[in-house]
């Protein structure tokens, strides 16, 4: 059984934004690093590979991008993965990157196919969804455990009032979320050394036109200043509510 994980380059979640012109992600000085969802269904799939009666033979890593997110994917090779797939393209919206990823996947046959449920910059929870599409594969979202039990794949999914369990035929692609494992996976330095020879294929992309454009970007408005109201002046209270916060 194969498995693979896609996964997203992204600032660390502790970067300040800047844009250039409102137009363009000023990236200077940005840490990049693997999407937390995605180092998560990254650490699972190790974990599924662990135990050989899970019979997990390969975990491989997948993103699209250039060629600065390289050291994103040595770092997935570091971690444990076995090797890493790069198409070799700006990853300009969620449509294009799964079309670019769908068309390597028929060649590869992959088993169980892994996508964190959002990337931490972008959050738009899509990608998973129409790779499936795209594959035309079996898929199932809000995953929060995955087990493999001789040699079915069984889901735990989050519901509103509890949890659903299902097994589901491979192919197929898994849309997880927090909780799939604890802790995301520390590099060892042997893991580190390791990752320097593991195999990493770069493909061209498709001709693919994105279905989004990015206009410009605009930050928030600054927080207003709080304001303390007296315990006892319900009254000023109300008024600010309803005239200010027009919440009520």
């Amino acid at each position: 059984m194969k498995i693979l994980v896609c996964i997203s380059h992204v600032p660390d979640t502790t970067t300040k934004v800047k844009f250039i012109d409102n137009k363009k992600l000023d990236t200077t000085g940005i840490q990049w690093v693997i999407n937390p969802w995605d180092e998560l269904s990254l650490t699972r799939a190790l974990e599924l590979k662990d135990d050989p009666k899970n019979g997990v033979t390969t975990v491989t890593v997948a993103h699209v991008g250039l060629v600065g997110s390289e050291p994103t994917l040595r770092k997935a090779l570091a971690i444990g993965a076995d090797d890493a797939i790069r198409i070799n393209a700006d990853p300009m919206d969620a449509y294009y990157v799964a079309f670019q990823l769908a068309q390597v996947i028929r060649n590869e046959a992959f088993d169980i196919i892994l996508t964190g449920i959002e990337s931490s910059d972008y959050n738009g929870s899509t990608v998973g969804g129409m790779l499936a599409e795209f594959l035309g594969y079996n898929s199932v979202s809000s995953v929060s455990s995955i087990t493999i039990d001789n040699g079915r794949v069984i889901l735990h999914r989050e519901i509103d009032g509890g949890k659903e369990i299902v097994t589901v035929p491979v192919p197929f692609v898994s849309v997880v979320q927090k909780g799939i494992a604890k802790e995301p996976r520390i590099a060892a330095m042997r893991g580190i050394m390791m990752a320097r020879t593991k195999p990493l294929k770069v493909f061209e992309p498709v001709a693919c036109e994105p279905l989004t454009e990015l206009l410009t970007f605009e930050m928030p408005k600054p927080r207003t200043a709080c304001k303390f109201i007296d315990a006892e002046n319900s009254k000023q209270l109300i008024e600010l509510l309803q005239n200010e916060a027009k919440i009520i």
